[in-house]
């Protein structure tokens, strides 16, 4: 089987955003098994308007252009108002079909772990055809975040992000066979 690519997307495009801290750790934990190829895909680089309200639609391109060159995704996921952001609900609804028949694991964070933006995310990703696997590593911005600005996850998420890796790339391979 070919080797697997796994993009890791930053959801958040604010400022000021520690989703680069935690994508950069789990790409550092993804990078260490050596089983697939693993990239950082950060949705503030596409600079994707609100969907519906441009004619330009080089940046959609742009972006679906990188979703089909991806096998699955891992979520870096933080939580707003009891959902996922604006921005990565944009970034899904700005591809169709290079999002179908992949795998994603999700990885969340904030006061409650995060746990309702991954639930909001969930529902949206099996509309897209998305299959998103059990294991999902939540991180806490009392424990886990200094200051709710600098990221220090404790030692018991490591196992759980490498459970999540291991059916990300279990779903992806096989959903490739799909693809193909």
């Amino acid at each position: 089987m070919t080797t697997l690519n796994i993009g890791i997307i930053l959801g958040s495009t604010r400022q000021g955003r520690v989703s680069p801290q935690v994508g950069e750790w789990v790409k550092g934990i993804a990078d260490a098994r050596g089983d697939a190829n693993y990239e950082i895909v950060d949705i503030a680089d596409y600079k994707l308007p609100l969907l519906g309200e441009s004619d330009d639609y080089a940046p959609a391109q742009a972006w679906a252009a990188k979703l089909a060159t991806l096998d699955g995704f891992v979520f870096i996921a933080q939580e707003y108002n009891h959902s996922l952001t604006g921005a990565l609900k944009n970034a899904l609804d700005s591809a169709r079909e290079e999002w179908n028949n992949k795998a994603a694991g999700i990885v969340s964070y904030g006061s409650a772990g995060g746990v309702r933006a991954a639930e909001h995310l969930r529902g949206i990703l099996g509309e897209l055809m998305v299959a998103d696997v059990r294991v999902h590593p939540l991180l806490s911005l009392f424990t886990d975040f200094e200051n709710g600005s600098v990221f220090k996850p404790a030692a018991l998420h490591t196992p759980n992000v490498n459970a999540m890796l291991d059916q990300v790339l279990a779903w992806s391979g096989a959903l490739k066979t799909l693809r193909s």
